[in-house]
């Protein structure tokens, strides 16, 4: 089972529903979170940071220019991590930003697996 987190708001240049990651920049670059809110999150960006980490690709095409389609998306299994998320999720949460939480089996096309996720350019019937 794959597990991703999103808010209701689609990513410009994916067209998906945005991740929890982009949702908090935005708050912030937006001035919108209070001084311990910013540093939660620092601490939690940080976290991830140093405990995930970034796929190297993100999109089936070999082409130098091709769209990055994949998503992100926490194997079950990542249990640290997830509970890491959550606490992401409340800050947004405080903010009356919904947060869903996705489960798939089969969240794609597979272009990057490590340990705690898969990056997968998503079948047309996955959940984004």
């Amino acid at each position: 089972m794959f597990i991703r987190f999103v808010i209701h708001s689609n990513d410009i240049d994916s067209g998906r529903r945005q991740g929890l990651f982009q949702a908090l920049g935005e708050l912030e670059t937006q001035g919108l979170l209070s001084e311990h809110e910013v540093e939660n999150y620092y601490e939690l960006r940080d976290w991830f940071r140093k405990n995930l980490r970034k796929p190297v690709s993100l999109t089936r095409s070999s082409k130098p220019h091709a769209k990055k389609v994949a998503l992100s998306w926490f194997k079950d299994t990542a249990t640290q991590h997830i509970s890491m998320m959550h606490g992401m999720a409340r800050v947004l949460e405080a903010h009356d930003v919904m947060v869903e939480i996705l489960r798939s089996e089969r969240p794609g096309y597979v272009v990057y697996e490590d340990e705690f996720q898969v990056a997968a350019e998503p079948f047309h019937e996955t959940l984004t």
